[in-house]
C-alpha cells in the first residue's frame, strides 16, 4: 500500500514539476530559443501541445540507506493556448515534498506558501529497520523566503508533516543559476537541513519497545533536535532541439549529529539523481 502511495503521488509530482517547467520555459526566453510574445487569453484557448515523457527519481530506500530505489514514471502534461504564464511561472518545485509558490516579490525579494507530501518510511525498507514498525507519512505544508543577490539566491524553508508522527525540517541554502546559452542551464545549490526533536526520533531514534522488537538487535536511542545533514546538488536544463528537453540533477548529503550516530543509519553518505526527458507535440498553430 505505502508503494502505491508513494507511486500516485510521485506522480502527481511529475506531472507538477513538468507542468511548472513547460510554463516557466514558456514565460522565459532563456529556456526556449523558440520564445514568443504569449496570445492573448481571448485569442486562442484551444489545447496547443501535449508533452509527454519520463523521469527517474533515484534515491536511499531510507535516511542512511547503502541501498537505493529507482522510481520510473511517466509524463503527461496538455498546454492550452491563451493562459497567461505569470501565475504558473511562480510556482517552483524542489521535490516531492517542497512545491512552492512565489506569492510576494519585491525587488530581489520573495516568499510564499509550500507543499507537498513526506512518504514516511516502512520497516522492510532495510535489514536494520525490521520490527521497528512503520513511519506514517503525511502532506507538508509550510513557507519559505529568500532573497536574490547578484547571481546568488539565499532562502530558507520550513516543512511541517502533518500526521501522528510528524515533525518539521527547516533548510538553509544558497543556489546560483548560469545561462551557458538560450537552450543550456546549469544551476548548483548548497544547503543545510534543522530537523525538530519529533522529526529526529521518528526518522534516527529508537525508543524501549522498538528495541525489544527489533528483528536486528537494535538498541534503544535518543535522537535529539540538531542540524541533521548538510547538502550539494548540482543540475543541468536544456533543449535539445524545438520539441525535446531534458532536465538532469544530481545530489550528495551528509548526515551529522545524532542523524549519523543512529544505530539504524547504515552510512553517513546519501547520493541522490532525477533524469528527465519529454516531447512536445505541437498540435496547431
Amino acid at each position: 500500500m505505502r508503494k502505491l502511495a508513494l507511486s500516485l503521488n510521485a506522480t502527481i509530482f511529475a506531472a507538477l514539476m513538468t507542468g511548472m517547467a513547460g510554463a516557466a520555459s514558456a514565460a522565459d526566453p532563456v529556456l526556449d530559443s523558440t520564445y514568443t510574445d504569449p496570445v492573448p487569453a481571448e485569442e486562442d484557448t484551444g489545447l496547443k501541445s501535449v508533452t509527454v515523457g519520463g523521469i527517474a527519481i533515484i534515491s536511499p530506500a531510507y535516511e542512511g540507506s547503502e541501498e537505493y530505489e529507482v522510481l520510473p514514471l511517466p509524463i503527461l502534461f496538455p498546454d492550452f493556448g491563451g493562459e497567461e504564464p505569470g501565475f504558473f511561472s511562480d510556482f517552483e518545485v524542489g521535490g516531492i515534498d517542497d512545491v512552492r509558490y512565489k506569492l510576494i516579490k519585491n525587488g530581489g525579494f520573495v516568499a510564499g506558501p509550500l507543499a507537498g507530501y513526506n512518504f514516511g518510511r516502512a520497516d522492510d525498507d532495510g535489514d536494520l529497520l525490521e520490527g521497528l514498525g512503520d513511519v506514517d507519512g503525511g502532506v507538508v505544508v509550510g513557507g519559505f523566503v529568500g532573497y536574490r543577490w547578484h547571481a546568488l539566491m539565499l532562502d530558507a524553508s520550513y516543512h511541517h508533516t502533518i500526521s501522528d508522527e510528524g515533525g518539521y525540517l527547516l533548510r538553509l541554502g544558497v543556489e546560483t543559476e548560469n545561462a551557458i546559452s538560450n537552450d543550456l542551464i546549469l544551476s548548483g545549490r548548497i544547503g543545510t537541513t534543522y530537523a525538530d526533536g519529533d522529526y529526529m526520533q521518528n526518522y534516527f531514534g529508537v525508543n524501549a519497545v522498538q528495541a525489544a522488537s527489533s528483528v536486528a538487535d537494535v538498541g534503544p536511542f535518543d535522537a535529539d533536535a540538531g542540524f541533521k545533514d548538510v547538502n550539494v546538488e548540482l543540475g543541468l536544463k536544456a533543449n535539445l532541439t524545438q520539441n525535446w528537453s531534458m532536465l538532469t540533477t544530481i545530489g550528495y548529503s551528509r548526515l551529522l549529529g545524532d542523524a549519523a550516530d543512529s544505530p539504524i543509519i547504515e552510512t553517513e553518505d546519501q547520493f541522490s539523481g532525477l533524469f528527465g526527458l519529454t516531447y512536445k507535440i505541437d498540435l496547431g498553430d
